[in-house]
């Protein structure tokens, strides 16, 4: 980043609504599309780098199905994951080391095959667990 614009960027802390606001009009020609000071501030970091270095195609096109994924008033659901063959989870559950390898079609747990990881948790506790969740993939492990 040029010294320049670093500190064009830092100065925007300093700056009320109303002059961000100008900042942007005399910067890209049109009012802003935003209203709130902070995010304004943010916007208009993020406008002055891409117009400075461009904009990631890549990076813009998994936002936008991110965006498409949210549901208004809902919580957005998180990315299922997903596992790749060969890799080998481990989980230590009650004094014993439980291994699980991926495989195409599911894991292999104690030489059988399971369809989900649900499965094999239930099977290791005795009780319904998110198969994700008990092997510390997702948050609330």
């Amino acid at each position: 980043m040029t010294p320049d614009l670093e500190a064009l960027i830092a100065s925007l802390e300093g700056m009320g609504v109303d002059r961000l606001r100008r900042l942007w009009r005399e910067r890209f020609g049109d009012p802003p599309p935003i209203r709130a000071g902070d995010i304004l501030r943010r916007a208009l970091a993020e406008k002055l780098q891409e117009h400075a270095f461009g904009h990631d195609a890549e990076l813009q096109r998994r936002l936008g199905q991110m965006a498409a994924r949210h549901k208004p008033g809902r919580k957005p659901r998180p990315v299922i994951a997903s596992y790749k063959p060969g890799s080998t989870l481990t989980k230590d559950w009650n004094g014993r080391r439980h291994h699980v390898e991926v495989t195409e079609g599911g894991f292999i747990w104690n030489g059988e095959h399971h369809a989900s990881l649900s499965s094999i948790a239930r099977k290791i506790t005795g009780v319904r667990w998110n198969g994700p969740r008990f092997f510390g993939l997702r948050d609330g492990a």
